[in-house]
């Protein structure tokens, strides 16, 4: 059974204006309300997705409950009114430029959410990169109970870097009919999309796509040396937004026979497929700094946390060149730079290698504190200060993202960074997820 199924997608009537239509995810600019009173202002009384999500900017107010009943009478009216049309089954591959010069490619697809599971441990083909906080389904779960469509703004990952499945359908799309070519507001940039009819085309993506399950072709690719669990897909954005249609549809699926559970649109999640070797992607990761320990004694703590572990760590002043095979972590503070060397280590990339100890370390003292900083600059200065030890992780290895799903579970929180605010998913197709 494939993960991927072709959907009939929703998208608005020809004439729309699509500038006001397409929306950024309702998770960015979280703490800047002007930025959603000045989308407010741009779409005015045109259609518009806006009207069809709860930014959650606003998610903790208290007329949270009459939003989302405005939501859900307003996406029944673009539905009577015609103001969408649902497409014949098809994908979009879609291509967005949002000032890099470099366009992200993907493919608008439809995911079974059967082959999704979010709790730890999980050994789903479909699954989260970072943890899921179980806390944020709830309102989110509030909003989609009562909705007839859902508009998501997931960004499902595929390990391709041969581009060989994505990439090549951009020689076809003269062969394509459009769906949309237009600016995005408020810094989105540009996007085009074209429609891919149900048949030969969407039947090959598909089978390119089940050649990541191949057995052999994975474990080479992420060094394993035994038969972990498959992981043709991973979340890359919108995990929550993920969870929470696997969660609405476990409580569809109670109610439904084994027949009916087969075909029923909320069984299935949209999402836009992209291959994280696309050159557009750039992933960097977050760094920490610690606040309120004694430097030295941080360290001394670490040699005895990983020998406990079945590993051997080095502390050295030096700046330790990188080894594929063990984790070097540079760490600063004071005036000292110097570097941590995990030798065998039993975790998949060497940011779970350091946050295991981390968290270790603030359970035994709990006045320490950290915090997840993006500039190399910020760790320095903040390291400077007395009572602060700043870790510089390494450049992430695109295909080391999936090798740390794979062997670790979940990657830490706060482990890399994909793009800015003004780059995540805009949203532009939906689809019906109740009969």
């Amino acid at each position: 059974m494939s993960c991927v199924a072709v959907p009939k997608i929703l998208m608005p009537r020809e004439g729309i204006d699509l500038y006001r239509w397409a929306v950024v995810a309702c998770d960015q600019y979280t703490s800047q309300p002007e930025y959603w009173e000045e989308t407010d202002r741009i779409v005015g009384d045109a259609p518009s997705t806006l009207r069809l999500t709860l930014p959650e900017v606003y998610l903790e107010d208290a007329d949270v409950a009459a939003r989302t009943d405005t939501i859900n009478r307003t996406m029944q009216q673009y539905l009577s009114d015609g103001t969408l049309i649902e497409l014949p089954a098809g994908f979009i591959l879609t291509e967005r430029y949002s000032g890099s010069g470099t366009p992200r490619r993907g493919l608008v697809a439809a995911i079974d959410l059967e082959c999704y599971e979010y709790t730890a441990g999980s050994r789903s083909p479909v699954r989260p990169t970072e943890k899921t906080v179980v806390e944020r389904i709830p309102p989110r779960l509030a909003v989609r109970k009562h909705a007839s469509i859902e508009i998501p703004h997931i960004m499902l990952l595929i390990d391709d870097p041969d581009c060989t499945i994505i990439e090549p359908m951009f020689d076809k799309i003269s062969e394509l009919k459009p769906v949309y070519n237009t600016d995005l507001m408020q810094n989105g940039g540009h996007i085009n999309g074209w429609f891919i009819p149900e048949g030969e085309l969407t039947d090959s993506l598909i089978a390119a796509m089940e050649k990541l399950n191949d057995r052999d072709a994975f474990n080479k690719k992420y060094r394993l040396h035994e038969d972990l669990p498959l992981l043709p897909f991973a979340v890359g954005d919108g995990n929550h937004s993920m969870a929470t249609a696997k969660a609405y549809w476990e409580e569809i699926k109670a109610t439904l026979s084994p027949e009916e559970q087969k075909n029923h649109p909320a069984r299935y999640a949209l999402c836009e497929i992209v291959n994280i070797h696309d050159k557009s992607l750039i992933i960097e990761p977050i760094h920490r700094v610690m606040f309120h320990v004694d430097a030295a004694k941080l360290l001394h703590a670490a040699i005895d946390f990983y020998m406990e572990n079945g590993c051997r760590c080095v502390i050295s002043d030096s700046l330790a060149a990188a080894d594929p095979e063990n984790h070097t972590i540079r760490f600063c503070f004071a005036d000292k730079t110097g570097t941590l060397t995990v030798i065998q280590p039993k975790w998949g990339i060497p940011l779970g290698t350091l946050q295991a100890f981390l968290d270790d370390y603030m359970e035994k003292h709990p006045e320490s504190k950290i915090d997840y900083i993006h500039g190399k600059d910020v760790v320095a200065s903040l390291s400077a200060e007395e009572g602060n030890i700043g870790f510089l992780l390494p450049e992430i290895e695109k295909n080391d993202l999936f090798r740390g799903v794979i062997i670790d579970g979940v990657l830490p929180r706060k482990t890399f960074s994909m793009g800015e605010a003004h780059e995540k998913r805009y949203y532009m197709e939906s689809k019906m997820i109740v009969k």
